[in-house]
């Protein structure tokens, strides 16, 4: 992957963990902005060209929990949280409005940037003529075009979203362990937890599916997982 020109934002209070940050970004060749409170941070993202934003949770003006929240509900950029917090529900928290990663301090540089990578590759997934169109009772996913629609009318999904209908839809009937889905999201066992899963689920059933109550697409395996229906 190129990284040169991809332009991220880095929203941190702490200016020795946003140099820090700034200066291995920037070795890997990508655009780095810095802002050091959240209603700046906010700001910013609204309004440059960016295809990242680091975020830390604790932020004076407006915390980052509330940015993400802004941000994922007006933008699909990548957001990866940033926070000094360990417990579990805090990372949980974070997923369920929109994050795509989670990293808890004290981290690694190097670490954050293989993180940073891995989110860029999974918001723009490489196209592929050779992949076939997927549909299933009026839900179509065109893998080239990286696009998803129900009865006609397109569907917003986020680079995580789409990488996990597609994952699902392209081997209907075929169960996933949460775990399975885990890997194929490229995140580590240390930052998340199954629970993850679940709620990146639920958010894409609420977009996809005409009643979430009722999925008709993604189907729960109770105990193990999910799958997507088989195909008509």
């Amino acid at each position: 992957m190129n990284e040169t020109l991809r332009r991220i934002l880095i929203v941190e209070d702490d200016r020795n963990t946003s140099n820090l940050i700034e200066t291995y970004l920037q070795r890997e060749g990508f655009v780095t902005l810095v802002e050091h409170d959240g209603q700046r941070g906010l700001q910013t993202a609204r309004s440059a060209e960016l295809d990242l934003v680091i975020l830390d949770v604790m932020l004076p003006e407006v915390d980052g929990l509330e940015i993400c929240r802004s941000l994922r509900s007006e933008s699909e950029v990548p957001i990866l949280m940033l926070t000094a917090r360990e417990e579990e529900i805090d990372r949980v928290l974070g997923f369920s409005l929109g994050a795509d990663d989670y990293v808890v301090k004290p981290f690694s540089p190097r670490e954050l940037v293989e993180r940073v990578k891995a989110i860029l590759r999974r918001a723009r997934p490489a196209a592929s003529p050779a992949k076939a169109l997927l549909e299933h009772s009026g839900l179509q996913l065109d893998p080239e075009k990286h696009k998803v629609s129900r009865d006609g009318q397109v569907i917003s999904l986020t680079g995580s979203e789409f990488k996990l209908l597609y994952t699902l839809m392209a081997s209907p009937g075929r169960v996933f362990s949460r775990s399975e889905l885990l890997r194929h999201f490229y995140l580590h066992e240390e930052a998340v937890v199954d629970r993850v899963i679940d709620v990146h689920v639920n958010k894409l059933r609420q977009k996809i599916e005409p009643d979430p109550a009722r999925p008709v697409y993604i189907e729960t395996v109770r105990g193990f997982g999910y799958r997507f229906a088989e195909m008509d």
